[in-house]
């Protein structure tokens, strides 16, 4: 195809009549339903990035219209798609320079200006139409943009396989050619983990949630590349442009829905992830945690609402059943829980020992979902996916036992002298790709002091050097922990 007759090109569509309706009418009612379905309302926060997933409609239609309605009364003047390549090898960005794109409900055109001003910020953002050819993943999103937004154009770029670098370098250059802009919607397409059952896929789902809250895009990016089973992406190098341009824009995200295929097919033998998000100013966040004062930090589980002997024991026993139902039959245990302290949003990790030595220990520093859920979740991450151990297996069952430490919301510090020895667990964050996190019984267990705990944290946990701590790049923050296990219980 020339220069020339790709500027004026109509891109039409690929999967129209097979991945959703070709016809308008009941494309049209297909995603209306959705939208009506979705347990969400029209956002009133400033909305700037959206992630939605990108699999057949009847698979993924009802989780993307979370977001879209999230969006469905906002005014947007140009909407950038940013897909991944199914079939198209490429090492860099390939961009839908000029034309307009075509679905059964009309004709979008490109904004060529914004997308003139992307290809100009890099030789490696081209222009290259055989990226578009076959893709489904940039052209799912177009009709429910088209029953969402009015009076919009677009933008279609396809990733393929850059390098972290040029993927920081195409996150900067949006943010250069949206610069004051407050019209300007990114919509990054992905769906997660691919063919696992669904017991597995969930907990690979989760680890991903949580890395996507907690915008942690090294471990993404590690994780999606390496394919070792913690992570899983297949618009991993979008998600990451994403995740780096919300950075930029100090974007705070919302996970709005998750589901997989086996929610709708029933068949949960090899399943499909998708996930909607959306992200916006972090001053338009819902109750924000307050900082937390030194007064607040003076006992073992300050900042976290007590929790009585019968909670505890509650957790513990969900734990034991998670623990031996994942272990024996990798079934996921099924808590029934109606005490509104134990559905109550909060971050929690799950320790495991065997005859007094360390067998395993996962968590969720920023809580996700109700408190007896992150701590199922946990024991199973803690018993299957501890990268340091092998998994737990039926014959250990007699020998292990569980810990439970239940997280306040982390509060960042300037100075470390506020950490206090065996109350305080701490997060050590610099750049990308370094955080690393001790909760506050490791002080007790290893007789560190203070310069000693911070070394440690930022040489073995963070990958930094173990001076890093008195970096001012390094960021610091605290937490407590109401921790318990099976002996205090009983």
């Amino acid at each position: 195809m020339s220069a020339e007759s790709f500027a004026s090109s109509i891109k039409y569509p690929n999967v129209s009549g097979q991945f959703y309706p070709s016809d308008p009418k009941q494309l049209s009612a297909l995603i209306d339903s959705y939208l009506a379905q979705a347990d969400t309302k029209p956002s009133q926060k400033d909305i700037q990035i959206m992630i939605a997933p990108h699999a057949g409609y009847i698979f993924s239609g009802p989780v993307a219209a979370y977001g879209y309605k999230a969006i469905s009364q906002k005014t947007y003047k140009t909407v950038v798609v940013i897909a991944p390549s199914h079939y198209f090898g490429i090492d860099g960005f390939a961009i839908w320079k000029e034309g307009s794109f075509q679905t059964p409900l009309g004709q979008i055109e490109v904004d060529a200006d914004f997308a003139g001003g992307l290809l100009s910020e890099n030789s490696r953002f081209i222009e290259q139409p055989q990226a578009f050819e076959r893709e489904h993943s940039l052209e799912v999103e177009l009709p429910f943009l088209q029953r969402v937004l009015k009076d919009f154009k677009i933008v279609g770029v396809i990733a393929g396989q850059p390098d972290m670098k040029l993927t920081q370098a195409f996150a900067d250059a949006l943010d250069r050619v949206i610069g004051e802009r407050s019209d300007v919607l990114i919509v990054i397409s992905t769906d997660m983990s691919h063919f696992h059952n669904a017991s597995k896929a969930e907990n690979i789902d989760h680890n991903t949630l949580d890395a996507v809250r907690e915008m942690r895009v090294g471990e993404i990016w590690d994780e999606c590349q390496q394919r070792g089973g913690v992570i899983e992406l297949c618009g991993y190098v979008p998600v990451s442009v994403g995740l780096l341009l919300a950075k930029k824009r100090n974007l705070q995200p919302e996970i709005l829905n998750y589901a997989h295929s086996g929610d709708v097919t029933g068949d949960n033998s090899r399943v499909v992830g998708y996930f909607s998000a959306v992200f916006y100013p972090r001053e338009d966040v819902d109750n924000p945690a307050p900082a937390q004062n030194q007064a607040q930090s003076d006992k073992q589980g300050a900042g976290v609402d007590e929790l009585s002997l019968q909670h505890k024991r509650q957790l513990i026993e969900i734990a034991q059943k998670t623990i031996q139902a994942y272990v024996l039959k990798k079934e996921v245990f099924e808590p029934k829980v109606s005490d509104e302290r134990l559905q109550r949003i909060e971050g929690a990790f799950v320790t495991v020992h065997k005859n007094g030595q360390l067998r395993g220990c996962i968590g969720n520093i920023i809580g996700r979902q109700p408190l007896y859920l992150t701590v199922r979740d946990m024991a199973i991450s803690a018993v299957s996916q501890d990268p340091r151990f092998t998994p737990v297996k039926p014959s250990e069952l007699d020998q292990i036992d569980i810990e439970i430490s239940v997280l306040s919301q982390p509060v960042e510090i300037k100075d470390p002298q506020k950490i206090t020895m065996g109350v305080h667990g701490v997060i050590v964050r610099q750049g990308l790709f370094h955080q690393g996190v001790f909760l506050p019984q490791v002080a007790t267990e290893t007789g560190w002091n203070r310069e000693q705990f911070l070394s440690n944290l930022c040489s073995h946990k963070a990958g930094l050097p173990s001076n890093a701590w008195k970096d001012p790049k390094t960021r610091i923050e605290i937490f407590t922990a109401n921790v318990f296990s099976e002996a205090d219980v009983k």
